[in-house]
């Protein structure tokens, strides 16, 4: 194994903070990558890494070296990304990131599409409604339903996304319906949490220039999950702020009531965001033109 494969696995294992994760992803044993650790210490003459039955911390010499290794690693993807972009290939792995909900009803049924007319291309699909970190986390592409905030990732927008309070007829029967925002605080709201989210705060932009107003909601449930609190709003067990991409059909279908319909919350898109990168691997190019292309228009839920 070459000396540039052992700083490779350095840097997993400082991200990481565990040997066995490292090596995981890396398809090593625990060992082995000890193993690569300790080789470079002793090559470098200092002690990189502080070691404990549960996780690993840099040393102050280990977190200089792990900057330049940084450095190096991006430097090198660079130089291959534009060599296969000069030979103009479409090959290689896609690791591509989104909300559950959306990955399973519009990202999972294209895949294939795109796959059968790229073949040396592979899509490795994470759903999560966890904002993951791409640099950190090593991931080429995000898809986000969000109102984006200032960054270095490129972002280009797929399609519009309408949001909405809804409630089931059941709920809305027993609780009574909400008149004017206020009124939210003293129903049972369905919440999206995880770290970073900001569900817990409704803002609704009211009619004839009313202005907004946040509302610090609550509720006695809440997910991590979108699909689970879609669940339970038609089981009949609260309000929640859902995408028309997700409710549309249940509206449709009077499964769902609109709650508040003078009321707006802000839209957000539907976006492609992927690191800032001068040489753009022609794959995740192509997959993104893709994406633009199977949403661009009238998106699929407005069909």
């Amino acid at each position: 194994m070459s000396d540039f494969e052992d700083i490779q696995i350095f840097v997993r294992v400082a991200e990481l903070g565990n040997l066995s994760a490292a090596g995981r992803e890396l398809r090593h044993s625990a060992a082995v990558v000890s193993n690569r650790i300790a080789r470079l210490e002793e090559r470098l003459g200092v002690r990189l890494l502080n070691r404990t039955t549960r996780r690993v911390n840099l040393t102050t010499e280990g977190d200089v070296y792990y900057r330049h290794c940084l450095r190096i690693l991006s430097e090198m993807q660079e130089a291959e990304n534009a060599i296969a972009n000069q030979k103009n290939t479409t090959r290689g792995p896609v690791t591509l990131t989104c909300p559950i909900a959306f990955g399973n009803k519009y990202v999972v049924p294209i895949i294939p599409k795109f796959v059968e007319k790229n073949p040396d291309v592979q899509i490795r699909l994470h759903l999560s409604d966890r904002l993951l970190d791409l640099l950190q986390d090593k991931v080429d592409l995000a898809i986000r339903i969000a109102e984006l905030k200032e960054s270095s990732l490129i972002v280009r927008k797929l399609a519009a996304n309408k949001r909405m309070l809804v409630a089931s007829p059941a709920y809305l029967e027993k609780h009574g319906a909400p008149n004017v925002p206020g009124d939210l605080l003293h129903h049972n709201c369905l919440l999206l949490r995880f770290p970073g989210s900001q569900q817990y705060q409704w803002t609704l932009v009211g009619p004839n220039d009313e202005g907004a107003a946040t509302l610090a909601v609550s509720g006695s449930m809440d997910s991590d999950n979108g699909e689970v609190l879609t669940r339970w709003c038609l089981d009949g067990h609260g309000i929640a702020l859902k995408s028309h991409w997700e409710v549309g059909t249940y509206i449709r279908d009077g499964r769902l009531k609109v709650v508040l319909p003078d009321y707006q919350p802000p839209s957000h898109a539907v976006y492609a965001l992927y690191p800032e990168n001068r040489y753009l691997p022609t794959r995740v190019r192509a997959f993104v033109d893709f994406l633009v292309g199977e949403f661009g228009g009238i998106p699929p839920w407005e069909r």
